[in-house]
């Protein structure tokens, strides 16, 4: 079990157990814009639904998961929160909810699988959980672009080198950068990830920004303190 503050998860019957990405996402997330309607896609542990119930007034926050096992954990997880009555899981592949969408999303959010390389693990469900291939970029953009309500945001997390080809392929979509934030683990290394957020405002001085991890091991800078403090118990 993972214990944040306000919050427990357990990931026992995930193949992807809680790491920086999910928890960056979830606390990085605009929700400026107050949504009223949520919608996570690929809800793993469903940790990233969990912290914008925290942090949103949202009365809907839907997820969707396609692995069995993965789906009734989130359900678990979502049962034993303070937030119940508002989250809601949905054991359906992607195309399913784009099929006959009924409803628009104020925000949607998704930390994909996106290791595209030609390896794959022997472990069936964690290859699902983190390979592309099962849920494609130009799928998740497309359905984005369905689901968003007009003044919407559709935030993610991808590599960085991702970053550019994934900006582009939005903007065929109309979907248009609003937000970018790169990460990089420590002052000296690469940028890893890149935090997307977009909406379908074409704006041209959009917010670029670079946010650091830690400054040496364990040792975290103020701006990742600040941005995940009302969730770590030692932040």
């Amino acid at each position: 079990m993972f214990t944040f503050k306000q919050f427990s998860v357990e990931q026992d019957r995930c193949a992807m157990k809680i790491g920086t990405d999910g928890v960056l996402l979830g606390a990085w997330t605009p929700v400026d814009r107050n949504p009223n309607t949520v919608l996570d896609i690929g809800s793993g542990t469903g940790i990233i639904a969990l912290m914008l119930a925290q942090r949103s007034n949202a009365l809907q926050i839907e997820a969707v998961e396609i692995d069995e096992e993965a789906y009734e954990q989130s359900v678990d997880n979502f049962e034993n929160s303070p937030w119940s009555e508002r989250l809601f899981c949905f054991h359906a592949a992607l195309d399913e909810i784009t099929e006959d969408p009924e409803d628009e999303y104020d925000l949607i959010v998704s930390n994909p699988p996106f290791y595209s390389e030609d390896y794959k693990s022997e472990n069936e469900q964690r290859a699902l959980a983190r390979f592309q291939d099962a849920l494609p970029f130009e799928e998740l953009i497309e359905a984005a672009a369905l689901l968003l309500s007009e003044n919407g945001i559709f935030a993610l997390i991808i590599p960085y080198k991702e970053e550019e080809s994934f900006v582009a392929l939005a903007k065929e979509y109309e979907l248009y950068p609003l937000k970018i934030t790169r990460v990089k683990g420590g002052p000296s290394t690469e940028i890893k990830r890149s935090l997307l957020a977009f909406s379908r405002e074409e704006t041209a001085n959009y917010s670029i920004d670079e946010l650091i991890i830690e400054t040496s091991r364990h040792i975290y800078t103020t701006e990742y303190i600040e941005l995940t403090k009302d969730f770590y118990l030692k932040m």
